[in-house]
């Protein structure tokens, strides 16, 4: 998928997201489903999981290609990420990874803040993305917690995709 179309997605996805929030109930941002995160859990998650990414595609690149490492192999498309992580998801029922692991509920004076910071750090990884040269989106790999190291063009992909896979949770039970 070319950096352009990348952008294009995650403006999308995450506009969709938005839309969604910011005309959910501010009495329903501290629930959520039995058992599952409240909806102010929900968008902290997906800003923990943006923020990691925009902090490494700041830095200089060769510490990138030190501390992680380069690709081994070619860059999977879009549709074939969304089924690895759906296959990984399977296979982790009920794990939760880093930094969500006891997280705290935010509270509704928080609502505001967590969309300004999710929507600041949307708009820096797509200007990133753009910025960033096609070898290196395809080259430099980085950690992710469940899908192991990824180039950093899946790593985006899969940002774009993780934001719909929340937003339909989102949609669907809250």
């Amino acid at each position: 998928m070319h950096k352009d179309a990348i952008a294009e997605l995650l403006e999308e996805k995450h506009q969709t997201l938005f839309n969604w929030l910011e005309t959910h109930e501010l009495e329903k941002w501290q629930t959520g489903p039995d058992g599952k995160w409240t909806t102010g859990q929900q968008a902290l998650h997906l800003l923990q999981s943006i923020k990691p990414l925009n902090d490494a595609m700041s830095m200089p690149k060769f510490v990138l290609r030190y501390k992680f490492g380069k690709s081994n192999r070619a860059v999977r498309d879009y549709d074939a990420i969304v089924q690895r992580y759906q296959e990984r998801l399977e296979g982790a029922k009920g794990m939760t990874f880093g930094p969500s692991q006891n997280m705290r509920v935010p509270n509704n004076e928080d609502k505001h803040y967590l969309l300004n910071r999710l929507k600041t750090e949307n708009k820096k990884l797509q200007h990133k993305v753009k910025k960033w040269k096609d070898k290196d989106l395809d080259n430099l790999i980085l950690p992710h917690p469940l899908m192991g190291k990824m180039p950093v063009r899946e790593l985006v992909m899969w940002t774009a995709y993780h934001v719909e896979h929340h937003t339909q949770q989102l949609t669907e039970h809250y």
